[in-house]
């Protein structure tokens, strides 16, 4: 009987799985209406990363993506790295989790019409090229400059 503690013991563990992918999540979108060419849409997206591998050094680079569902490419937003630096080279892997303010510029609408509807989705990729799920706004109405 002196294996029976050890088998709860081996039975009570659980492997823990780190992901690879970064995660996000919508926090808030405000406003929800807007003036076509006049006001941003400012979106809260909340991140984490097990990895912290989030972020770029090159400006050019993108790692936060968004596609309004009226068209059909995506843009892109560069984030800086989200970890310090490490001595050895590259930068220190650390779990990180936080929140992005994604100022979308001004909508504009595609149609003629007093209005349009959309919905932006975002993801998020690590520099190991990972992608987090999507996430999708509610409905946003874009109203014309002319009432």
């Amino acid at each position: 009987m002196k294996w029976w503690p050890a088998l709860l013991l081996l039975l009570a563990c659980k492997e823990i799985v780190v992901p690879e992918a970064p995660e996000l999540s919508l926090v808030s979108v405000n406003p929800t209406t807007v003036t076509a060419h006049a006001q941003p849409v400012e979106v809260v997206l909340h991140y984490r990363d097990a990895q912290g591998d989030i972020g770029e050094a090159d400006a050019d680079a993108y790692s936060l993506w968004m596609r309004d569902a009226r068209l059909t490419a995506d843009d892109g937003f560069h984030l800086p790295p989200m970890t310090p630096a490490d001595p050895n080279g590259g930068y220190l892997e650390l779990d990180i989790s936080g929140d992005l303010v994604v100022q979308v510029p001004p909508l504009f609408l595609l149609e003629e019409g007093p209005f349009e509807t959309t919905t932006l989705t975002f993801f998020l990729e690590d520099r190991a090229g990972n992608r987090s799920p999507s996430v999708v706004t509610g409905t946003l109405t874009i109203q014309d400059t002319v009432q």
